[in-house]
């Protein structure tokens, strides 16, 4: 019963977090997706023309200033 209640309980705070979007908070965080994307076609395609990773990460790090957080825009997987 107790597992019931809390299950119930964390699906409330769940939805509850979800509801609290506007409109406007959700087209900004479409447009910060967007952004995102195209800073990593940016990267991939620099990477595509030959230059060094370096250089092309520090491309990707200015373009995604203020859109994600950390250094890798909000993406970072291994080699």
């Amino acid at each position: 019963m107790k597992k019931h209640l809390l299950s119930l309980f964390l699906a409330l705070l769940a939805t509850a977090a979800f509801a609290q979007h506007s409109d406007k908070e959700t087209q900004e965080d479409i447009a910060r997706h967007r952004a995102m994307a195209a800073a990593h076609e940016g990267a991939a395609k620099c990477l595509a023309s030959g230059k060094k990773e370096d250089v092309c990460m520090a491309e990707l790090q200015a373009a995604c200033k203020g859109l994600a957080i950390g250094k890798y825009c909000g993406m970072r997987h291994g080699h």
